[in-house]
């Protein structure tokens, strides 16, 4: 009897014993936990798989052995916050890095801005201050800039001082031109940009940047703050478990408006009720004209 009580207790004692992997599972749920509860940012819906990989080689680049020592310098640090909230965040975008994407955009812009008195035009979770400034160059070359509003929108206030002081190195604007004409361009990027005295560095144009009106805002959390004209979500969306994106959707439904153009990481399943409200505009890509 005494035997057969110790091979239980051996039993349920390595029944409660954690893994490797378990371990990490649990530290990354009290890493998220502590995130949300501490500083009100919320990426327990996020996908976690990616959560996961990028808290991983957040860990790694700062030499910390667990997750758990992360967490502690994110509790007390601020300059870890920071970083590990930029490392969750949407990976950024340079200018015109994606030539399918600029080639729906000129096609999308007449299309819904065009009829509108004021058209707005919603960025959300923007990529980086340079996907903010590529939308205002195509509407400044469809002539729309100077009644469009784009509303740029950005997890945290760090990002958000980032993004309204953001400039580029002339080298690296160098660098973009080849983005540009390679997503159809013309003529020279640098034309929207002033260069500083020294001439090391380009800022955008103030009468484009003043196009954009830069804000704080919680994806996850907050409600509808506007009616617009386009919503771009394509960038953001992939990074939502199946609950989260179902609230995502839910959120760009109710700020578009009638006739509005939404774009996607990926097609709306036609089993889900929204999808009636929506119409393609060309075969085969996830961007729609809402119809209903």
């Amino acid at each position: 009897m005494a035997a057969l009580m110790r091979s239980v207790t051996s039993t349920v004692k390595a029944a409660r014993r954690h893994s490797p992997s378990s371990v990490e599972e649990l530290e990354l749920e009290l890493l998220l936990e502590a995130l949300y509860q501490c500083h009100g940012y919320d990426f327990r819906g996020y996908d976690h798989a990616l959560v996961a990989r990028k808290v991983q080689a957040l860990r790694l680049r700062l030499g910390l052995a667990t997750i758990s020592a992360l967490q502690s310098r994110v509790l007390h640090d601020d300059e870890t916050y920071n970083t590990l909230l930029r490392a969750l965040y949407v990976s950024p975008a340079l200018m015109f890095d994606d030539p399918l994407e600029v080639s729906m955009l000129r096609l999308s812009l007449g299309v819904s801005l065009h009829g509108a008195a004021l058209p707005r035009v919603w960025l959300a979770d923007c990529a980086s201050p340079q996907q903010a400034w590529t939308l205002a160059i195509l509407l400044e070359q469809e002539q729309l800039a100077p009644r469009t509003e784009i509303y740029a929108t950005v997890a945290s206030d760090t990002m958000l001082a980032d993004a309204q002081h953001a400039s580029l190195p002339m080298a690296r604007l160098d660098e973009l031109q080849a983005n540009y004409v390679r997503s159809g361009g013309v003529g020279k990027l640098v034309d929207y940009f002033d260069v500083d005295a020294d001439g090391l560095h380009a800022a955008l144009k103030p009468e484009l940047a003043s196009r954009i009106t830069w804000a704080q805002y919680n994806l996850v959390t907050d409600a509808s703050f506007n009616e617009f004209q386009m919503i771009l979500g394509q960038r953001t969306l992939p990074d939502f478990g199946l609950a989260l994106r179902k609230r995502v959707l839910q959120l760009f439904d109710d700020s578009l408006a009638p006739f509005g153009m939404l774009a996607l990481d990926r097609p709306l399943d036609d089993h889900d009720p929204l999808s009636r409200h929506y119409k393609p505009i060309m075969a085969g890509q996830p961007w729609y004209k809402r119809v209903a």
